[in-house]
C-alpha cells in the first residue's frame, strides 16, 4: 500500500466518468480491489501444483484488461497509466530490498562460489548471448528500426531473472539447495543486470575501440564497487544511530520508520548520485539485517520484517496485474501490428535466446562449481542443474521496469520498434511466468522429491520470516562444501566480532526495556 499510495502523484488516470475526482476515487478502487482478489486467490491456490500468485495475478490483469477493452470498445485496457518511472522510483526498491533483507547469509555464502559464478558471470554471458544473437537475427526480419544500444539495452532486460516468482515455485523444506542457489541467484542477478543497463546508458556506442570496452567494463565495475560501498555505509550508519540513541526506548514505531526511511534513502542517494540504486539498496539490507535489525526491540524484529516482505509482495503483484492489463494496450499493438509476423519473429527469437543463454551459463558454471565441492553428495547433480535452468528462465518485475524505462515515455510509445520491444517483452514475461509457473512445480517433484536432495539442510521448520537470522547467525558450518568461503568465513567472522560489532551492534545486542511505553502494544 505504501508503494501504492505514493505513486498517486505521478499516475496518469484513465477517463471512465465526467469528473477527475470520481474518476481518481473509481479507478483506484478498482485497482486496489484487484489486487485484494489476486492475494485471495493466491491463498486459496497456494497448494496447488499449477498456479503462483504472479500467474494469478497475470490471468486476473487479462481478464480485467479483456472487460475494460469491451466496455471501451477497443480503446484502452487500463485501469491506470502512470510513469515508467513508477517502476524505479516506488515498485522495485521494496522488492530488492526485502530480497536483500532476507537472505539467509549463512546459506548464501555456503554456496558464494556457485551463486556469484550464476549471478554474475552467468548474467554477463546471458547479456552478451541475447545482445549479439537479437542483433543478428533481427536482420531476418527487416527489423533495422533499433540502434546498438537498443540491442545491448535488450541484453540486459533479457538477463534479468524473477526470483521472487520462482521462489513461489520452490520450497525450501523440499529442496533447500536449489532454495538456497536459486534465490541468491536472483537477487545477484537483478543486481548485476541492472548495473549493465545503467552502464550501457553512459557507453558511446558510435565509435566501439579497445579503449571504449575498456572503459565499460571499468564503469560497470565502478557502478558495482561504488553502490555496494554506498549500500553498506547507509546500512551501517542506521545500525550505529539506532544503536546509540536507543530508539526502542521510547517508541518501537520509530526504530521501524527510521529503517524504512534509511532504506529507502540509501536508494534515493544512489541514483541523485547517478549510481545503481538497486545494488545500493540490495547490499543496504543485507547489512541491515545483519546489524541494524538485532538493535532494535523484538517486537520490532518480528513487525520490520514481515512489513517489509509485505511491500515487496504488493510491489510484486502491483507489478504483474498491470503487466496482465498492459498486454492488451491497444496503442503499442498498433503500432507493432503493422507487421504480425515480425512481431511474431521477435518473440520467438527472444524467447529461444533467453533458454539458450541460460543454458549457456548454468551447466558449464556448475560443472566449475563442482570442481570446489568435497564430496559427490555435495555436488550439483545434473538433475538439479535442469531445475535450476528451467526455474530461472521466468522474466518478471526487473525486466518490465527495465523495458519501460528504454522503450516507453510516460507509459506510452510512438514508435513501431520501441512499440514491438515492449509487446514482445509482456509477450516472453507472460509465456515464460505461466508455463515456467504451470510446469516448475511438475518438473521438481518428478526429477527431485522423494530423492536425497543435498546434504544441506535446514534444521528449523518454523516459519522462515523468523527463523532465518538465528539460522544465518549461527556458528560457521564445518561442513562447509566451499573451502575458501569456510576460511573467508572465518576471518571475517573473527574480524566482526572484534571491530565491527562493537560499534555497529548486532548479534548479541539486547535492546529490550521492559517499561517502554509500547512495548507492551506492540506484541498485539
Amino acid at each position: 500500500m505504501m508503494a501504492l499510495n505514493s505513486s498517486l502523484g505521478v499516475m496518469k488516470l484513465e477517463m471512465f466518468s465526467s469528473s477527475p475526482d470520481s474518476t481518481s476515487v473509481d479507478s483506484i478502487t478498482l485497482f486496489v480491489l484487484l489486487l485484494c482478489a489476486c492475494v485471495l486467490i493466491g491463498h486459496l491456490l497456494e497448494k496447488s501444483r499449477w498456479m503462483t500468485e504472479s500467474v494469478v495475478a497475470l490471468i486476473i490483469g487479462l481478464f480485467t484488461g479483456t472487460i475494460i477493452l469491451m466496455t471501451t470498445r477497443g480503446k484502452s485496457s487500463h485501469i491506470l497509466v502512470f510513469d515508467e518511472e513508477l517502476f524505479f522510483i516506488y515498485l522495485l526498491p521494496p522488492i530488492i530490498f526485502n530480497a536483500g533483507f532476507q537472505v539467509k547469509k549463512k546459506q548464501f555464502f555456503r554456496n558464494f562460489l556457485a551463486i556469484i559464478l550464476y549471478g554474475v558471470i552467468g548474467s554477463l554471458i546471458s547479456f552478451i548471448i541475447v545482445s549479439l544473437g537479437s542483433l543478428q537475427l533481427f536482420k531476418t526480419l527487416d527489423l533495422d528500426l533499433m540502434g546498438l544500444a537498443d540491442y545491448f539495452a535488450l541484453g540486459a532486460v533479457f538477463s534479468a531473472t524473477d526470483s521472487v516468482c520462482t521462489l513461489q515455485v520452490l520450497n525450501q523444506e523440499e529442496t533447500p539447495l536449489l532454495y538456497s542457489l536459486v534465490f541468491g541467484e536472483g537477487v545477484v542477478n537483478d543486481a548485476t543486470s541492472v548495473v549493465l543497463f545503467n552502464a550501457i546508458q553512459k557507453f558511446d556506442l558510435s565509435h566501439i575501440t579497445s579503449v571504449n570496452v575498456l572503459q565499460f567494463i571499468g564503469n560497470f565495475f565502478y557502478l558495482f564497487l561504488t553502490s555496494t560501498f554506498l549500500g553498506v555505509v547507509v546500512g551501517l550508519l542506521s545500525a550505529y544511530i539506532i544503536k546509540k540513541l536507543y530508539f526502542g526506548r521510547h517508541s518501537t514505531d520509530r526504530e521501524i520508520a527510521l529503517m524504512i526511511l534509511m532504506a529507502y534513502f540509501s536508494y534515493m542517494l544512489a541514483e541523485l548520485l547517478d549510481l545503481s540504486g538497486i545494488l545500493t539498496v540490495f547490499f543496504c539490507g543485507i547489512v541491515m539485517s545483519h546489524y541494524t535489525w538485532h538493535n532494535v526491540t523484538e517486537s520490532s524484529r518480528i513487525t520490520s520484517r514481515h512489513a517489509f516482505a509485505t511491500f515487496s509482495f504488493v510491489s510484486e503483484i502491483f507489478i504483474f496485474l498491470y503487466v496482465g492489463m498492459d498486454a492488451l494496450d491497444m496503442e503499442k499493438w498498433r503500432f507493432a501490428s503493422n507487421s504480425p509476423w515480425t512481431l511474431l519473429g521477435a518473440c520467438g527469437i527472444l524467447l529461444c535466446l533467453v533458454l539458450l543463454g541460460r543454458a549457456a551459463f548454468v551447466f558449464p558454471l556448475s560443472f566449475i562449481a563442482n570442481l570446489f565441492r568435497k564430496s559427490k553428495a555435495d555436488k550439483i547433480a545434473f538433475k538439479q542443474q535442469v531445475v535450476i535452468w528451467w526455474a530461472g528462465l521466468m522474466r518478471g518485475a526487473v525486466s518490465i521496469a527495465l523495458a519501460y524505462n528504454k522503450f516507453t515515455r510516460k507509459g506510452h510509445t510512438q514508435l513501431q520498434g520501441n512499440a514491438i520491444m515492449i509487446t514482445s517483452t509482456i509477450t516472453v514475461v507472460l509465456f515464460t511466468n505461466v508455463v515456467g509457473g504451470l510446469l516448475t512445480k511438475p518438473l521438481i517433484r518428478s526429477l527431485l522429491v522423494g530423492n536425497s536432495m543435498s546434504s544441506d539442510s535446514f534444521s528449523s521448520k518454523t516459519l522462515p520470516l523468523l527463523s532465518s537470522r538465528q539460522e544465518s547467525e549461527s556458528n560457521i558450518d564445518t561442513g562447509n562444501p566451499i573451502d575458501s568461503s569456510q576460511v573467508v568465513h572465518h576471518y571475517w567472522r573473527r574480524f566482526d566480532d572484534r571491530f565491527m560489532r562493537p560499534m555497529f551492534g548486532g548479534r548479541g545486542f539486547v535492546p529490550v526495556v521492559p517499561s517502554s511505553p509500547t512495548e507492551g502494544s506492540s506484541l498485539h
